[in-house]
């Protein structure tokens, strides 16, 4: 298979003129290639991912692909995301489209064979005229009738394939957004841009047509059934053993057909990530001189799902193959049964012949449609699987409604409060248990892995409690949704997030805030003159990720949208690592004064070691007793005899 492949890459089409260095250069690489999939072929002939280790936990694991066949389940969520009601229509206006075809072939055929009408003498008489009228007005509205139907058929099933589409992207797209951290964690971000790529364009494109085709052919060869049972009885004897050869084909061709479409896109997913992981990581790449490595990987990938997918054309060729063979007995057999049988008329025969000519081509395009229908399918499938992921707690709670104004004070108790990432991981924290009354300032420390960002994340229930609970003013955080719980709080992070946008969106994303209270918060962060400088102001459109600002200023803007909110609760994650002395004395001024905090008690210290809490105390205690973490962390940085520079607050400045 992977000579095939081979022969139809790039690299083995080589031109003239190209000297002997570059063609080397290929090969080189070719075999570098081939060396590296030869080594990651497991026993089994699968090729297996080798940037991964194969030993011990994985973090990410190898994508999962379904077998046999498709789940009615999945096929009932396309059917409610098309419409119930809408496919049972268009079921009804195929049945009557193609009985209205049938109709109008049947009513040709005794119009032809009418005595009087083949009577030339007969042709000025009136009889002869009102019959011919007749004849011609009933097929002529037959033909008006299978036209519309025709026409209402292909435009419903059309429109209704766009609604299931839309339908069935908004349910991955809410399901996704309302994944857990740990999913996003575990899951490569190519696997997520597949579904919403290629499989949703997949529904888009090529659904419709599909479904189409495949139900027109399905009701013509009904319809040619039909009309060769009606004509020649006897043709049944040698059309039920057809039929039955090509159940068998079929049944043999499709689970194969299937599993390639499932592998070939299961297959592009690393091919995406890969892609994306070396478009971020550019600089990086080059900069340690292993551009050719990551273009090998780059080529591994492309080159196992071009595997898949030439297999699965091969699949196709040959079942056409084996089709015209089945179509053209049936043409033999019909035509067969019309000459030796003695009652039927010039009309009826060529009526027989005719239908029979098309069961060749329909057929032929029924098994082919019917096998792209359920191979395609599988983009449904992924799309539901990933729509029916379990989702995070629920984003509100009825039942556990809290005040406009919770919480009063930002009284916090953690009480023997235990969590970790994943079920399959150890727990960050381990029975956490202190209390942080309202207006304290709590600076948490430790060294790296201490636990200090899962704090955090706990509260704001990014990762959920393990064992012990979180009480904020009195209410447990665990009992509330989501949405309440994280709309008042605020953290600062330390890397800087701003949207594609106006500057005003990233600073009041809901439109809460006037334009003077944007302006205020903007001048003590000593961001006035800068906005106002700017062409629109408010107005300026930030680009993705703010990447037409600078880190300080982006910074400072994701300050004032968190402390414009003035909310009891408010958490920093180094948020002033990007900015200057002097912007970070100043956004000092901007924290008393905008969050109106008492800011009179004296500020405590957190040391957090393996996950539980190992001091708790003011600084001068903890840098008196030698013997403490604090003090040995402060030393290691040369902090003991550093005096930062103080500004003085006047009152002026300290008022919101």
């Amino acid at each position: 298979m992977w000579k095939k492949v081979d022969s139809v890459t790039s690299d083995g089409l080589t031109s003239a003129d190209e000297d002997d260095r570059p063609r080397r250069r290929r090969l080189r690489r070719r075999s570098r290639l081939d060396s590296l999939i030869d080594s990651s072929r497991r026993s089994d002939g699968y090729i297996s991912d080798v940037s991964i280790p194969r030993a011990g936990y994985k973090l990410i694991e190898e994508e999962k692909s379904a077998r046999g066949k498709v789940k009615g389940s999945v096929v009932w969520d396309f059917l409610r995301a098309f419409g119930i009601c809408f496919a049972i229509s268009l079921v009804a206006l195929l049945i009557l489209y193609q009985g209205v075809g049938v109709g109008a072939s049947i009513w040709l055929s005794r119009w032809t064979d009418d005595p009087y009408l083949q009577n030339h003498s007969l042709v000025e008489t009136e009889l002869f005229l009102t019959k011919t009228y007749t004849y011609l007005a009933v097929y002529s509205a037959l033909g008006f009738v299978q036209a519309v139907c025709a026409l209402a058929f292909v435009g419903n099933i059309s429109l209704r394939m766009v609604v299931a589409s839309k339908r069935l992207h908004d349910a991955l797209l809410e399901n996704i957004l309302r994944q857990p951290m740990k999913f996003f964690d575990t899951t490569p971000l190519g696997r997520v841009i597949n579904r919403f790529s290629r499989d949703v364009d997949m529904i888009d494109s090529s659904m419709a047509k599909l479904v189409r085709m495949f139900c027109q052919q399905l009701f013509t060869v009904l319809s040619v059934i039909v009309v060769m049972t009606y004509t020649t009885p006897v043709f049944l004897a040698a059309a039920i053993p057809i039929l039955f050869i090509y159940y068998l084909v079929q049944k043999f061709y499709v689970p194969c057909s299937r599993q390639l479409r499932r592998n070939e896109s299961t297959t592009r997913s690393p091919i995406y990530s890969h892609f994306t992981e070396t478009i971020s990581g550019a600089t990086s790449i080059r900069a340690y001189d292993v551009v050719e490595r990551f273009a090998l990987e780059s080529q591994k990938r492309v080159d196992i799902n071009n595997a898949f997918f030439y297999a699965f054309t091969s699949a196709s060729r040959w079942i056409r193959i084996r089709l015209e063979l089945l179509g053209n007995l049936i043409v033999l057999f019909a035509a067969l049964f019309a000459v030796v049988s003695d009652k039927l008329t010039g009309s009826l025969v060529g009526l027989s012949v005719s239908y029979a000519l098309q069961v060749t081509s329909t057929l032929n395009e029924l098994v082919q449609n019917s096998t792209q229908l359920e191979s395609n399918v599988v983009s449904v499938e992924r799309i539901v699987e990933y729509s029916r992921l379990p989702q995070e707690p629920a984003w509100e709670v009825p039942s556990k409604e809290i005040d406009d104004d919770w919480p009063r004070r930002g009284d916090i108790v953690f009480h023997t409060y235990s969590t970790r990432y994943r079920p399959d991981l150890d727990l960050v924290l381990k029975n956490v248990s202190c209390h942080i009354t309202d207006g304290e300032k709590i600076g948490i420390v430790g060294r790296t892995g201490a636990g200090k960002s899962s704090m955090s994340m706990a509260l704001f229930r990014m990762i959920e409690s393990a064992g012990g609970s979180i009480i904020i003013d009195g209410v447990n955080i665990a009992d509330i949704g989501l949405h309440d719980l994280r709309s008042r709080l605020t953290i600062i992070p330390q890397d800087p997030v701003l949207f594609s946008g106006t500057l005003r969106f990233n600073i009041d994303p809901f439109g809460t805030h006037s334009d003077d209270e944007i302006w205020t918060t903007l001048e003590y962060a000593k961001l006035k003159s800068f906005v106002a400088e700017l062409p629109g102001g408010l107005s300026y459109l930030c680009e993705e990720g703010g990447q037409n600002l600078s880190v300080g200023q982006r910074q400072l803007i994701c300050m004032t949208r968190s402390l414009l909110r003035k909310t009891k609760v408010l958490m920093l994650d180094e948020a002033t690592a990007a900015v200057d002395m002097e912007t970070d004395s100043c956004f000092c001024v901007l924290l008393i004064s905008q969050t109106q905090h008492n800011w009179t008690k004296e500020s405590l210290i957190l040391v957090l070691d393996a996950g539980r809490i190992a001091e708790f105390d003011t600084v001068p205690n903890l840098l008196e007793n030698k013997d403490s973490v604090f003090y040995s962390m402060a030393k290691e940085a040369n902090l003991l005899n550093y005096n930062p520079p103080h500004r003085h607050i006047n009152e002026e400045e300290t008022t919101a």
